[in-house]
């Protein structure tokens, strides 16, 4: 088990579990969550529409709805109902940040809270009753 203190005070466990993941504890009164977004319904809404504002794959749409000129004061797409039906998918966790820390998020390698941990990337964050199972694999 490795113990992570954060600037609160708040100490924070990560145990390996027997399938080598890791099992994270501690005071989540406080927290902070993300989730990823779902483009699929906006994008098919946008080609339905002959794609008004140009041809885009959905790499490109996924940047560009969300894209804002600060010298015009206009999104790079201008007709915001397409940004309408952008919606988070709450099934999935992507980013936990209790107050006072950790931050950790989908992606992001684990090594600095100890070396056994060095090479491995969250893959998953699942909410469990003892706290939050972090499913990693590696780099």
């Amino acid at each position: 088990m490795i113990q992570y203190k954060n600037r609160y005070g708040d100490v924070f466990t990560f145990t390996r579990t027997e399938d080598g993941n890791i099992l994270w504890q501690g005071n989540f009164e406080f927290v902070r969550y993300a989730y990823p977004n779902v483009y699929e319904d906006a994008y098919q809404a946008y080609t339905d529409d002959g794609s008004p504002e140009g041809d885009m794959t959905f790499e490109e749409f996924q940047d560009t709805i969300h894209a804002y000129d600060y010298k015009t004061d206009q999104y790079a797409i201008k007709n915001r109902k397409y940004a309408e039906l952008v919606v988070s998918d709450q099934s999935r966790i992507v980013m936990v940040d209790p107050s006072g820390g950790p931050f950790l998020m989908v992606g992001m390698g684990i090594g600095m809270f100890d070396n056994s941990f060095e090479g491995l990337i969250i893959k998953e964050l699942n909410k469990v009753p003892e706290g939050y199972l972090i499913t990693v694999q590696p780099l």
